[in-house]
């Protein structure tokens, strides 16, 4: 026996195995207990698994030792619920059972979520008295851990006798794995004085605890202790360190930590490649894995995953498709996996590529909802609704469960198309799955504001039990962005009633809002508020109260705050060239316009349009004509209606007639009622009526719905005494139902919160 117990060990196949296996048969000796359990045991190890299951059954009267093997046999292969039916076998055939049975059922039953079972469990371990045992509760306690009931798995720890490693591992770990990593790293902390010596299980659930919370002071006091212990950071830790710095945003660290490790394995390049593309250092991910290439590193299919998704976010296609080729030429994992499929996916989408996108989800024969995800994502981030929700409905004919991210992303496509009806039926679908996740929440917010459902947006909200800043957010620039101004900043205001902490994008909110509603004293009042609360200085918030303040008039203030920008996109300069240009400043627009070609930004249609503004009202025609040049010359800008219609304004006031006409007949296509209106307009100041009855058949016979553009043709024709093309012309849009829109102002009446809005029409 002891020559075939040699054999056992040193058995590494199954062929080997099965000989084994005959020599006991033809001796008699697999009838012997010890034998039969080491049969058992190489078999679930070397395959095929089911001769483990053969060899048990055939067994006369398996004592509790064997019991135990084949339950945790099947535990090691992953048959959870096989090893459940076993264990309700053993309990009806033996009356005592042995301590090593209950760990690896105790494994079953977390692995299947079977709570109630682990709890007879339990209580079967403490009638046997086994409860004391180190190993059962160790089991007790990562079962109690696994499926979330942390204050059961205290327990266990707490009466504990001897608390090692393991055990400290284990509660740590648990503690972070259902979110409430800052009580594991307190628990760390109070529990580190009764250790002696920490391994790196415990380090590693420390750190990936204080990565999660982007805790980088706790990160550093964990890393000083990891040295002072002389613990190896090679391996794991030394990863998971890396992983943890780059987490708080100190890649230095990350870098200080991968340049010393003395054995830079494939998990290691990995970390730091991973650590680089979620920071958004994107070039430094690709030049780390041709480092990686040159030091023969093999990479693995995370490592390609990173390196393709950094050549998504950069656009580099053709990097993208030789990181793939290197993938299948490698071996390393073939199209249409779990890694590399979404990650291909994002990468054609990035450059546009959809048929490619579709070749490679098409040619995925288990489609994941991940990759599902990251099509429909893909379709919504590039604006093509329409296709994202076709996928969608493609993705439950398929009968593929989406997720709370699909229900998010085909959400926010509703609310861009404004497909209201088909928004509310998939928030019936979301309720029927019990997905209500904070995310789905705030995507059902959004989308009914586009859809100006706010009733049904406020009942989103209010449904919501934790609102946490997100929710707050969704609804208040819900609101902000599509008309209910007033009610955004009713929210903003309870939330600071209610000490809600806020962040940029509230403050950002909130001002546009105010912007909306030209409230220029609760902008100022939500500027000051920002600045209290250490918001730091931010492109899109500088760029907000920049539009506030100039919409509000308050030019001095709109160009302090422009002064004070670290950085200012085109759309700054916009905002405040258009501020001077509308408050008839023309030569401090110009002067801006200037600045900001000699800081390098481009400009773009609407800075132009905000010039020729500026010069139309200050009655700039040569300047005004060298600007409109230099936008198709120079920047390759291809004017606009409102372009047009801007020139052709200036020329005609300045009395250019012949000009502004050349300017019309010489437009691409079909002239508009903006730029006739423009025209007319001129005519009547020079009192060039003679050319209005030139091409009167033109004007009177245009098609639109501009009333400014009727009015002003009938208000010409009173001038000049013609009442009968005047009545005609009324009559006109009487029949068509337009009418004259009536000027109106809004000013705001008391500084209280109940703040009132007047309308002053002018006298008649």
């Amino acid at each position: 026996m002891t020559q075939y117990m040699r054999l056992f060990r040193a058995c590494t196949t199954s062929r080997t195995l099965t000989k084994i296996h005959g020599h006991l048969i033809v001796t008699g000796l697999h009838r012997d207990p010890l034998a039969a359990t080491k049969l058992i045991e190489s078999y679930a190890q070397f395959g095929p698994f089911v001769s483990s299951r053969i060899v048990f059954d055939n067994f006369p009267n398996p004592d509790s030792f064997m019991w135990g093997v084949i339950i945790k046999c099947h535990v090691w292969n992953g048959f959870f619920d096989d090893s459940i039916c076993l264990y309700h076998d053993m309990l009806f055939e033996l009356k005592e059972q042995s301590r090593f049975i209950f760990p690896p059922v105790l494994k079953a039953c977390s692995a299947i979520g079977e709570l109630g079972l682990g709890e007879k469990v339990h209580g079967t371990i403490i009638k046997s008295l086994f409860e004391s045992d180190f190993v059962i509760e160790t089991s007790l306690l990562n079962m109690y851990g696994d499926m979330g009931c942390l204050d059961s798995a205290r327990k266990i720890f707490d009466n504990m006798p001897v608390r090692d490693v393991v055990s400290l591992s284990s509660i740590i770990s648990s503690y972070v794995k259902n979110g409430q990593v800052s009580e594991g790293l307190d628990f760390f902390g109070e529990m580190v004085k009764e250790v002696s010596e920490l391994d790196e299980v415990t380090m590693l659930s420390v750190s990936e605890a204080c990565g999660e919370m982007g805790f980088w002071r706790e990160g550093k006091s964990l890393h000083g202790f990891v040295i002072r212990r002389n613990i190896s950071i090679d391996g794991a830790l030394g990863t998971s360190l890396v992983a943890m710095y780059a987490k708080c945003g100190d890649l230095n660290s990350s870098e200080g930590i991968f340049a010393q490790a003395a054995d830079r394995s494939t998990s290691l390049w990995t970390a730091m490649i991973s650590c680089y593309h979620q920071n958004g250092w994107y070039q430094e991910a690709l030049r780390s894995f041709l480092k990686m290439q040159s030091c023969d590193v093999e990479p693995n299919a995370v490592t390609l995953m990173c390196v393709i998704l950094s050549c998504a976010r950069l656009s580099k296609l053709n990097e993208g498709k030789s990181v793939h080729a290197f993938g299948i030429k490698n071996a390393v994992e073939q199209p249409g996996n779990d890694l590399l499929g979404p990650a291909l996916v994002d990468l054609y989408a990035s450059c546009g590529k959809f048929r490619e996108c579709h070749r490679v989800f098409d040619s995925t024969e288990d489609r994941l909802v991940l990759l599902w995800n990251m099509l429909i994502s893909s379709y919504t981030r590039e604006g093509m609704m329409n296709e994202a929700s076709k996928l969608f409905k493609q993705m439950l004919a398929q009968q593929s469960l989406p997720d709370s991210f699909t229900l998010a992303s085909i959400l926010s496509a509703c609310g861009e198309l404004g497909f209201s009806e088909l928004g509310c039926q998939i928030h019936s679908y979301a309720l029927k799955l019990g997905i209500s996740t904070e995310f789905v929440q705030n995507s059902l917010i959004a989308m009914y504001c586009k859809g100006e459902l706010f009733d049904s947006a406020h009942r989103v909200f209010s449904m919501t039990k934790q609102k946490g800043i997100v929710a707050w957010n969704a609804i208040i620039s819900g609101l902000a962005q599509n008309g209910r101004s007033k009610e955004a900043l009713a929210f903003f205001n309870e939330m600071h009633s209610n000490a809600i902490e806020m962040n940029d994008i509230t403050f950002l909110s909130a001002i546009q809002a105010c912007s909306n509603l030209g409230y220029i004293e609760d902008g100022k009042w939500i500027h000051h508020k920002l600045i209290t609360n250490g918001v730091r200085n931010d492109l899109y918030i500088d760029t907000a109260l920049v539009d506030l303040y100039a919409k509000c008039g308050d030019l001095q203030m709109a160009q302090r705050v422009f002064d004070t920008m670290f950085e200012r996109s085109v759309v700054s300069w916009s905002i405040l060239i258009g501020a001077y240009a509308v408050h008839g400043q023309a030569d401090v627009a110009i002067s801006f316009f200037w600045k900001m070609i000699g800081s390098g930004t481009r400009p773009n249609e609407i800075i132009f349009m905000n010039i020729l503004s500026a010069c139309r009202h200050a009655g700039y025609l040569e300047a005004g004509k060298s600007f409109f040049k230099s936008m198709i010359n120079d920047f390759g800008i291809e004017p606009n209606f409102e372009h047009y219609a801007c020139l052709v304004d200036l020329l005609s006031r300045a009395g250019d007639l012949h000009g502004a006409y050349e300017i019309i007949t010489s437009m691409p296509s079909p002239v508009d009622a903006s730029v006739w209106g423009a025209f007319i307009n001129g005519c009547r100041i020079h009192q060039r009526m003679d050319i209005i009855e030139s091409m009167k058949e033109n004007l009177v016979n245009m098609h639109t719905d501009d009333t400014g553009y009727h009015t002003l043709l009938s208000n010409l024709y009173a001038e000049g005494g013609e009442w009968n093309e005047f009545n005609t012309m009324r009559s006109n849009m009487t029949k068509k139902g337009l009418q004259k829109v009536q000027g109106q102002s809004m000013i705001k009446i008391g500084a209280d919160d109940k703040v009132t809005t007047k309308l002053r029409k002018p006298a008649t």
